[in-house]
């Protein structure tokens, strides 16, 4: 049995492989659209799938968000965005292997359907409940409300790719009724039904190997870090590949 501390840059990086291995986003790149909605974790994943085609010249993690969470010290508009986004590369989105540079969500989303998969990552994840949920800014939804236009009335694909730091206790459903009640002030919490992908759930789907979070924490970069508990058919592989991304340095995805 291993035991290992994966901090929140190399869990982005392990999820990433995961979902680029996945059969689906295969199939979607190759054969229809896949579409990588802009967020921190979802850089690492572009960078995966564009390197699996050979297109990543030209993409960078740096703005490849929207909605971010920063320290209270920095600012955001009331939407939780950063003040200047002319930065902002737009997603990712693949058609027949082909990036389509340029292109929004919003630029493709109503041509969508079944057999075609919408990337979202989260900003809550309730392990115990297998449930997601995003925060909201934007008075119209913004980018889930569109993914979800897609995912319940054609039956496009909808995977939630979302760490192990964004853990929460509550109940997901309990808490957005809550946040989202009339009255209520700041922003807003939409569950939402779809693939999640943690660090666990990419051990196993990269090697069989199962993993627990045995503890969590830490400092001098190690800030959101858990220790991983990994067992099981499938240990050996895991703590290769868990190894050959420890050194995930930190990203500033803001410069």
């Amino acid at each position: 049995m291993g035991q290992f501390v994966v901090t929140p840059a190399a869990g982005k990086r392990l999820i990433a492989r995961a979902v680029a291995a996945h059969p689906a986003v295969r199939e979607a790149m190759r054969s229809g659209t896949l579409v990588i909605v802009a967020g921190t974790t979802n850089g690492y994943v572009a960078e995966e799938l564009l390197d699996h085609i050979g297109q990543r010249d030209g993409f960078t993690r740096q703005r490849f968000f929207r909605g971010i969470t920063l320290p209270p010290w920095k600012e955001t508009t009331e939407t939780g965005r950063i003040p200047d986004e002319r930065s902002f590369p737009g997603d990712v989105v693949i058609t027949g292997g082909e990036w389509r540079r340029g292109m929004t969500l919003f630029d493709v989303v109503d041509g969508l359907s079944e057999g075609d998969v919408i990337i979202k990552g989260a900003n809550a994840l309730d392990l115990k409940r297998r449930q997601a949920a995003v925060l909201v800014g934007h008075p119209r939804g913004g980018t889930i409300v569109a993914a979800l236009q897609a995912a319940v009335g054609r039956r496009v694909g909808l995977m939630i790719p979302v760490g192990l730091e964004k853990r929460v206790d509550a109940d997901l459903m309990d808490l957005s009724r809550r946040l989202n009640a009339p009255g209520s002030k700041g922003l807003r919490l939409l569950p939402v039904p779809g693939e999640i992908i943690t660090e666990i759930d990419a051990i196993r789907m990269l090697t069989g190997a199962e993993a627990e979070i045995m503890a969590a924490g830490g400092v001098c970069g190690a800030e959101g870090s858990v220790w991983l508990h990994v067992h099981g058919d499938g240990e050996e592989a895991a703590s290769e590949l868990i190894r050959s991304i420890a050194s995930e340095p930190a990203f500033d995805p803001c410069l």
